[in-house]
């Protein structure tokens, strides 16, 4: 790194920093329903929604009824993303005439955007209409992030009240986290990108002439898009001249600012953030990972606020911020290194293969450590060509359960799960009763806890197991192997933790990953979710335990190194087995000379 990336990588740490208690503050406004600077605004629009809906914002729920409504009401978006994707081709904003979705890639794709993975195994610019990405997608990047938003609250909720069988009302923290929150900043962020240069039109794409004719070979693809093969099992290719090239258009800078902002990362083009219509200039691609992290870094200041003790989320942010600079650092050193085997062959220096090198290898490095970090799954290199510990390093944030700093909401939640964890397991060294915040960890929290991180690890190594025994699964794959390996680990990896990203060498556009990747989104989303409510009803019926000369400080610095290592150890105990066979391997392998 040279001194000017050094002062952009430094630059953007204190503008994020210096924005987490400023909106943390905020938001801990917003659900708390205390008035705020927008309040004149968009109250009358708060009680027009509840007015229409039905709802009465002063009638809190217990954690049941507060978990009913969120599963049906994501229920019924599933549904009505799913009729619009089958319907595609009848509905209007259809220049391209583009055709309706197959039905199992319209079941995949409408759970990935209502679980907030936005998983995508179709290309946005000519598989999708305006009317799906405006009216299905995007709005469903609102909804999704507004729903782990409101999980976190009711579990904040849930320690800092006391003998009480009340989390708040899931009506009520929905329409507050959209209003006030992800609306706001998303109009200000889309104006922002459209000065950088981001499109937002309506117009229909323009085929213009190249200046010289460019031949290539081109894969021959069956009816279901599988890569054909000859009896050697080598790719079939066709010469292909282009003389023209279509550059397609649409209304994006609304998707990408709250594609970003929610961390729900499907891209509107399928080159997703590396596509200069969606992240024109270095500018802009310092802001888009800005807004990847802005809310999960804030709502640890917003949990110091409503719990009464803003050290003890300035302790969550440092033990997120320390994963973060730990995960790029080593994500940096071997990018930067490059393969060995390229440098025998007279190709010295860095990795740029896959690399939009607009951004330099350091920007690129955050960006991905930023969206593999949380549950945003936007790109701007492709996973499949780092080196094999390059590629490690997202993978382990993916595993790890992406609390660095995670989704929004469902970062935070996980990471006060772990919190839970790591508390028990002091008391029990120590001989106490384990308290947090002011509360026994008991039986319940814990198994809610172990619910919440292991969830979705057990989901990935059953479902990587059936599709490496699965021949449908296995010729997706377009590296045999260890790397093969880390294709298939990565694509569930990615579903079951509501990421979305890919490796990009796997064809997952086919009836194998779109039906049992539809099922991890699901048990990875809404599982967790359900047992960090039913934790928060737990927590909220306790009463308070005074802190004691035995109680554990769980806002300074050994806690929080005390966190960092149980984060560590579980995702070791936990994945390590699959990580030797799949990244390790193939580093060993490329330090072997093969």
């Amino acid at each position: 790194m040279n001194s000017y990336e050094w002062l952009e990588t430094i630059l953007f740490f204190v503008v994020l920093l210096a924005l987490v208690k400023p909106l943390g503050a905020f938001m801990a406004k917003v659900y708390q329903g205390e008035r705020t600077f927008l309040s004149p605004v968009l109250v009358p629009c708060e009680n027009l929604v509840y007015r229409l809906c039905g709802v009465k914002r002063d009638e809190e729920m217990g954690w049941q009824r507060y978990a009913w409504a969120m599963v049906l009401f994501n229920l019924v978006l599933f549904a009505a993303l799913f009729a619009m994707l089958m319907l595609q081709h009848l509905l209007p904003l259809n220049p391209q005439k583009v055709p309706a979705f197959g039905w199992q890639l319209a079941l995949n794709t409408a759970i990935s955007f209502v679980t907030n993975t936005n998983w995508q195994a179709y290309s946005g610019e000519t598989a999708a209409s305006y009317f799906t990405q405006m009216v299905g997608l995007a709005v469903h990047n609102f909804v999704s992030a507004a729903t782990g938003m409101a999980v976190v609250i009711a579990l904040i909720r849930g320690f800092a009240r006391r003998r009480t069988s009340l989390l708040g009302n899931f009506w009520v923290d929905m329409t507050r986290g959209t209003l006030y929150i992800l609306l706001p900043i998303s109009v200000v962020g889309a104006l922002f990108l459209v000065s950088q240069g981001v499109i937002q039109n309506f117009g229909d794409y323009k085929t213009v002439p190249l200046v010289q004719a460019v031949t290539y070979d081109k894969p021959k693809l069956d009816a279901k898009g599988n890569a054909l093969k000859d009896a050697k099992g080598n790719p079939v290719t066709e010469s292909v001249t282009a003389k023209e090239v279509t550059i397609p258009m649409g209304p994006v800078a609304s998707q990408e600012v709250i594609k970003e902002l929610g961390t729900n990362g499907g891209g509107f083009f399928n080159a997703n953030s590396a596509h200069p219509f969606e992240n024109p200039t270095p500018l802009s691609h310092y802001f888009e990972i800005l807004l990847i992290l802005l809310i999960p870094g804030a709502l640890t200041y917003t949990f110091g606020v409503m719990v009464g003790n803003t050290r003890q989320g300035w302790a969550l942010l440092g033990v997120m911020l320390f994963i973060a600079l730990l995960s790029f650092g080593v994500l940096q050193g071997v990018e930067a290194s490059g393969n060995p085997l390229l440098a025998k062959l007279g190709v010295q220096g860095a990795n740029l293969e896959g690399k939009e090198l607009r951004f330099s290898l350091p920007g690129t490095n955050l960006f991905e450590v930023a969206t593999t970090g949380t549950s945003c799954g936007a790109v701007t290199a492709m996973h499949d060509s780092l080196t094999p510990l390059g590629g490690m390093i997202p993978l382990s944030l993916i595993l790890l359960g992406e609390v660095v700093f995670g989704g929004v909401g469902s970062g935070l939640y996980t990471m006060l799960a772990f919190a839970v964890i790591a508390v028990f397991v002091s008391g029990l060294m120590i001989g106490r009763t384990p308290e947090y915040l002011g509360k026994k960890i008991e039986v319940r929290e814990m198994w809610m806890s172990m619910v919440t991180i292991l969830a979705a690890g057990v989901v990935v190594l059953i479902t990587s197991g059936i599709a490496m025994i699965t021949p449908a699964a296995v010729s997706s794959m377009s590296n045999p192997g260890a790397h093969g390996l880390s294709q298939v680990l990565y694509a569930f990896a990615s579903m079951a933790n509501n990421n979305g990203s890919a490796f990009a060498g796997l064809n997952a556009n086919v009836d194998f990953f779109n039906l049992l990747g539809s099922l991890a989104m699901t048990v990875g989303r809404y599982l967790p979710a359900v047992a960090v409510l039913a934790m928060a009803g737990s927590l909220a019926g306790k009463k308070y335990v005074p802190p004691s000369l035995g109680t554990l400080p769980t806002d300074k610095a050994p806690f929080a190194i005390w966190l960092t290592l149980v984060i560590l150890i579980v995702g070791a105990l936990t994945f390590f087995p699959a990580l030797a066979l799949g990244p390790i391997v193939e580093h060993l392998t490329m330090l072997g000379g093969n």
